[in-house]
């Protein structure tokens, strides 16, 4: 998760915000594995095609 998600460079420290960040990273890695057509590059491409992409990440939440 520390490749995809850059967590070493992750400033939230204080309070449960790590945690809350954590568990997101969870979800999204989770949605990610779950797209039913894989993708060339592994979860780093997917991540970063969901990030600029409104369609895609659409599709990964169940909006299409």
């Amino acid at each position: 998760m520390d490749v995809v998600f850059a967590d070493d460079q992750m400033r939230a420290r204080t309070g449960h915000a790590a945690h809350n960040f954590a568990v997101l990273k969870h979800i999204t890695l989770n949605l990610i594995r779950l797209d039913p057509i894989p993708r060339k590059g592994g979860i780093k491409a997917c991540h970063l095609i969901a990030a600029t992409s409104d369609s895609y990440r659409a599709q990964l939440l169940g909006l299409t």
